[in-house]
């Protein structure tokens, strides 16, 4: 299995050394990175690493099982990603990781992707916060989204 992700390109670390470092990905952000890569929103024209430069991520949810984990795979790709939990904001980028005054609304709104993991039933992100054409992931066991609604957002790919 490793070997197979490795081929696929998916077995980076933020910290690898070597080509002989391996390491097991979570299976939820390695999901939504798949779920991304077969959207067509990595740019497989660039190389490994590059693929999802010039992109902006929104992930709701800085847990150990989700969000840092995600953060650091989307951001070793090239992302710029907006690591969201309940008290503050921080942008990661590749090896980076730091606090930020904006708003989780601009952070959407400035987002080519959100993807949302708020183990909450009453979290709901707002839809005005979400633009034209974005892809919003949502792994919570509870919908963080207003299923019927988001639909309506012309060109969200919503899963």
């Amino acid at each position: 299995v490793i070997e197979a992700a490795r081929a696929a390109g998916i077995t980076r670390t933020l910290y690898e050394r070597d080509e002989s470092s391996k390491c097991l990905l979570p299976c939820t952000p390695l999901a939504c990175v798949k779920i991304l890569e077969s959207l067509q929103i990595y740019d497989e024209n660039l190389p490994v690493g590059n693929r999802m430069l010039c992109k902006t991520v929104t992930v709701i949810n800085r847990s150990e099982v989700l969000g840092r984990p995600l953060g650091a795979m989307l951001a070793n790709d090239g992302a710029s990603v907006y690591s969201v939990d309940i008290d503050n904001l921080y942008v990661q980028s590749r090896g980076e990781m730091f606090e930020t005054k904006k708003t989780l609304k601009e952070a959407c709104l400035e987002s080519h992707v959100i993807v949302t993991g708020v183990p909450d039933p009453n979290f709901n992100l707002d839809l005005s916060w979400i633009r034209e054409g974005t892809v919003v992931i949502n792994v919570a066991t509870d919908s963080n989204v207003d299923k019927n609604g988001i639909l309506e957002i012309p060109g969200v790919q919503y899963v």
